[in-house]
């Protein structure tokens, strides 16, 4: 759950006592997952790509909801500024599928754009990007996001739902819809040095300790009001 989904029910049950409403986000073991990552080669190896492209990726369903037609103009505006064999890989599959592959010729990216599929276990493979890009339109949390934290991987995301409290000041935000925007963040997101690039993983390691842990989420849960009232006198 997140402050926007809290919000949204707020909203939804006026007559409910806001503060019976509260945030307790997802969580996510860092150390275990960390474990089950491929390395950035073994990761393009086991999905046959190229190990010299500069590779934006993107996890999720072909969906409305997740406004891959953005992603896709954006990555057509960026490409001309983007590093020499630059890939957008999309894993997943949906009822777009054959729309987002005609979108993609018609913008005349498709040898640039890679439609994996289902992969099985797809958060393994998130070090083969070197940035994630998440365009949803309606994201209440953004699990995907906190895999792609996990993987060091920097983030480009809308800046609407769940998604923007976990990418704020740790990636890129850009308003829903905006492929321009998202286009310019693509841009320089590739001209991060290797010094930046480790600043910033640095920091979405931080969040994720800080915020999305086991133990900050059972920290914060133990600290809700219906919680604490209950163990108040024990």
């Amino acid at each position: 759950m997140s402050d926007a989904v809290r919000d949204d029910m707020r909203s939804s049950l006026p007559k409910w006592p806001a503060e019976r409403i509260q945030t307790l986000y997802n969580r996510i073991d860092v150390e275990q997952l960390q474990g089950s990552q491929f390395s950035a080669e073994d990761a393009r190896t086991e999905l046959g790509l190229s190990p010299s492209a500069w590779i934006v990726g993107n996890v999720g369903r072909l969906h409305p909801d997740k406004d891959q037609a953005t992603l896709l103009r954006g990555f057509a505006e960026a490409l001309p500024s983007l590093p020499e064999n630059s890939q957008l890989v999309l894993l997943g599959k949906g009822r777009l599928d054959e729309t987002l592959k005609s979108l993609a010729l018609e913008l005349g990216i498709g040898p640039h754009v890679l439609f994996l599929g289902q992969v099985p276990d797809a958060r393994r493979y998130f070090k083969a990007f070197d940035v994630f890009a998440l365009s949803s339109d309606h994201e209440p949390f953004g699990m995907v996001l906190l895999e792609a934290m996990v993987a060091g991987v920097p983030l480009v995301a809308t800046s609407c739902g769940g998604a923007k409290e976990v990418v704020e000041d740790v990636g890129l935000l850009f308003p829903l819809g905006d492929a321009h925007s998202l286009a310019h963040g693509l841009v320089h997101m590739a001209g991060l040095d290797v010094e930046q690039r480790q600043d910033c993983a640095e920091r979405m390691l931080l969040r994720l300790r800080e915020r999305f842990s086991d133990h900050a989420v059972r920290d914060v849960f133990w600290r809700l009001p219906q919680v604490s009232s209950l163990t108040a006198g024990a």
